[in-house]
């Protein structure tokens, strides 16, 4: 992203504190792409840690949660539970999220070990994606951020709906300002739209 459209100055500072951790398991391939919005998220977290899966010759190493949390793996797999049937949880939640296209997201829970026997959590159907730079293959497919900003919005009781808008804004600013310069969109919303002063080339 050009310099003077950045969305640094829109990441809270300091970074959101909460009781859910955010574990974002990242596809190598899907690192290094600029419209990826999972490091985006846990730039604004200050609970979250990213780990870089799919390095032939590395494997990752297994998972290994903190005993005082429990573990959920948010992908929709045929068992999963909503997020909004599950019981409140008596320890803080360390939620797993896989960051990649479909198919490498649905891959996680057998290439990671210490995944596969973590409860699987989906997210209730709502408003469609705001994602706007790449293709969605599937219907309710959201970017890593927006799954993110609704799972937290639900986890964190109370703060969930403040810790949502945190992330729903950067995601937002970064979305309108990365159409913005690639010249598909002549405005932005005001509040995360293009900063002042920042002139088309």
């Amino acid at each position: 992203m050009l310099r003077g459209l950045c969305v640094c100055d829109l990441v809270p500072r300091p970074r959101l504190e909460t009781r859910t951790r955010l574990v974002l398991i990242i596809h190598r391939y899907e690192d290094r792409k600029p419209t990826n919005t999972g490091r985006l998220a846990a730039a604004c977290l200050a609970n979250s840690e990213v780990i870089v899966r799919g390095h032939e010759g590395d494997p990752t190493p297994p998972f290994a949660c903190d005993p005082d949390t429990q573990p959920l793996l948010l992908f929709p797999h045929e068992n999963s539970l909503p997020l909004t049937e599950l019981a409140v949880p008596s320890r803080p939640v360390t939620l797993i999220v896989p960051d990649g296209n479909w198919r490498q997201a649905s891959k996680v829970r057998n290439r990671v070990r210490g995944l596969r026997d973590v409860p699987c959590v989906s997210l209730p159907v709502g408003a469609p994606s705001n994602y706007r730079l790449r293709a969605e293959a599937h219907e309710a497919g959201l970017a890593t951020i927006e799954a993110i900003a609704r799972a937290f919005g639900l986890l964190e009781g109370p703060e969930g709906p403040r810790v949502k808008a945190a992330l729903e804004l950067v995601f937002g600013a970064m979305v309108d300002r990365t159409l913005w310069s690639r010249g598909m969109v002549r405005t932005a919303n005001v509040t995360g739209g293009i900063p002042a002063g920042v002139a088309r080339r």
